[in-house]
């Protein structure tokens, strides 16, 4: 006991106390636990700095980013964040105004939806993704041929113009951002469980359609507006959907140049096009009787804005 109380051993003593207390594990610390003082050059929390980084990750690796911990979850899930990752994705100029936050958005156009999905979907044999474009006004050209119209059609008779020429204006079009699909169903015409015929459809739909409760209850549906059909053999479907303000726009020159659809005449895989305000399609065809092609809209509400267009063809 005496030994053990000897200045020398209690200063032994003392000496492991201060090592215990300064001995800590190797590791990084938070900028906000140290020194004040200290004169750090790199923060890992800056806010900017994250954001920044965010620009360049996909969907998945954003979400898993914010799953990490609380701090990132704030940062990554800031709506200006998926804005931009849906903007860059989609290629497209941003809309005024959207309905629903910019993560809810992106999650309807990244998880491979499409309008067979929700409904019709034993119609449905494939689809394929075309891309985003942009209604600048609230006219829109439809037309079965990929030739610049000589003169405009009157908007006011939709279905008379469709069924002289195969094209017309159609007004009341929802403004901002348009989803286009290229889909192929079962043809209509016959038993389902024995027709071999398909038919496609250009459909393209405004950006919010999908997390709009009036298509989610099915109280919005799509509507016939008009047909147009040839009675003789033609060498292609084709249709095209254009915001008329940009009908005369450099980038349209390709897509009514048919020279510029790349394809030999046996080459039947399908065919698309897309600029900042425009979509078409064009796909040869075999030895046939004519084509009939279909016109259909989607309003919301029986006086609302168009937010959906299909385009169908099938062989006659």
């Amino acid at each position: 006991m005496e030994e053990e109380s000897s200045p020398r051993n209690i200063e032994k003593m003392k000496m492991r106390k201060r090592l215990r207390r300064e001995s800590t594990i190797c590791s990084c610390k938070s900028p906000s636990l140290q020194n004040q003082n200290s004169r750090c050059s790199f923060n890992w929390y800056e806010v900017d700095l994250w954001t920044e980084v965010a620009k360049f990750l996909d969907g998945k690796s954003l979400v898993k980013l914010a799953a990490t911990c609380r701090w990132f979850h704030s940062v990554i899930m800031h709506d200006s964040v998926w804005k931009f990752a849906c903007l860059r994705d989609l290629q497209v100029p941003a809309p005024c105004h959207v309905a629903f936050k910019w993560i809810k958005l992106y999650g309807s156009l990244a998880d491979g939806s499409h309008s067979y999905k929700f409904r019709d979907n034993e119609k449905h044999i494939d689809w394929m993704r075309i891309g985003a474009f942009f209604f600048d006004s609230q006219v829109a050209l439809l037309s079965e041929r990929l030739s610049l119209p000589l003169k405009i059609i009157n908007k006011d008779n939709v279905e008379k113009a469709l069924e002289s020429s195969g094209a017309c204006l159609l007004s009341n079009i929802k403004k901002g951002i348009w989803i286009a699909d290229l889909q192929l169903v079962r043809c209509p015409v016959c038993e389902l469980d024995t027709c071999e015929g398909t038919m496609q459809t250009l459909e393209v739909r405004n950006m919010e359609l999908f997390l709009c409760d009036g298509y989610q209850n099915a109280s919005w549906d799509y509507e016939l507006i008009g047909s147009y059909k040839i009675n003789k053999s033609v060498d292609a479907a084709s249709g095209g959907i254009f915001d008329l303000k940009h009908i005369k726009d450099r980038a349209m020159a390709g897509v009514f140049n048919l020279k510029s659809w790349a394809g030999k005449p046996s080459d039947m895989q399908p065919k698309a096009m897309i600029t900042f305000h425009s979509v078409a399609i064009r796909t040869n065809l075999q030895e046939n009787q004519g084509l009939l092609t279909k016109y259909y809209t989607m309003r919301a509400g029986p006086e609302g804005e168009v937010v959906s267009i299909r385009i169908s063809q099938q062989l006659a």
